[in-house]
């Protein structure tokens, strides 16, 4: 699920009240279908979106308290920091302190510190933070396989393509309180307009049908008038001898509808 707000709308305040770092002046929070309870923390991984490592210590040391401080014992927590450093191919850094590693390494070392106790609840604010291209598609491929296993993820992040590719759910907030939640397909249904994106080589110019045009990546948006069906479209193209490559119903962007969201 991904958590989503402008700055300012208390994200992090709300994943802290989860983390019961906070304590709320009203209302209550529920974690595994019940109130917060001190144990349930060692269930809960949370990536916070500042530095939580300690910087002067060597890498594998710190991984390893961090799973312990999970109730891992000793020897399992170094096979799991281990196992982790290896498939974030960090393991040449074990021995570095924390210190020596650039931005992006600390981050993989701050989501190794997270997951490496094998929580079943993953709390993510802004995980790809300082990450380069690989290593966010690197990090995007396990946190799918975290999902498909059966994690429960909620994704904090102003990444909206991120959110498109990896989130089923959609909670926003803007000062505070509620403004969107759902399905994210759903969500864009909703919010989308009368639009079919097209890639032909027709003169749309011609077609009664089109308020306007405008490029899109994948071809060409056309916004229809409010009478008009996507399949009326397509009959018209078949009509005019068109050799149409695509065809597709077009989404509002989520970035779109934040921003409309947000100025609403």
């Amino acid at each position: 699920m991904a958590f989503l707000g402008p700055n300012g709308a208390g994200k992090t305040t709300l994943l802290r009240l989860i983390m019961d770092i906070f304590r709320p002046d009203s209302g209550s929070i529920e974690v595994f279908g019940r109130g917060f309870q001190k144990e349930d923390k060692a269930h809960i991984g949370y990536l916070p979106e500042e530095r939580g490592l300690y910087t002067r210590q060597k890498v594998q040391a710190v991984l390893e308290y961090f799973v312990q401080l999970k109730g891992v014992p000793q020897r399992q927590a170094r096979i799991k920091t281990l196992h982790w450093l290896e498939r974030l191919d960090m393991l040449d850094v074990k021995d570095y302190k924390v210190q020596e590693l650039s931005k992006g390494n600390q981050q993989k070392i701050q989501f190794i510190a997270t997951v490496a106790a094998d929580p079943e609840i993953l709390v993510l604010d802004e995980p790809f933070s300082g990450l380069d291209p690989v290593n966010v598609r690197s990090l995007i491929q396990v946190i799918q396989e975290l999902a498909a296993s059966g994690k429960t993820i909620v994704l904090s992040t102003h990444q909206m393509n991120l959110v498109e590719s990896l989130c089923r759910r959609v909670f926003m907030i803007h000062h505070g309180r509620q403004v969107l939640y759902g399905d994210l397909e759903q969500i864009q249904k909703a919010h989308s307009e009368n639009a079919v994106v097209v890639r032909s080589n027709a003169n749309y110019g011609n077609c009664p049908w089109i308020v306007h045009t405008m490029a899109n990546g994948r071809g060409t948006l056309l916004v229809l008038k409010e009478n008009c069906r996507p399949r009326d479209v397509l009959a018209w193209l078949l009509e005019a001898g068109a050799d149409v490559e695509l065809f597709e119903c077009a989404k509002t962007p989520l970035e779109e509808i934040f921003i409309k969201m947000v100025q609403h």
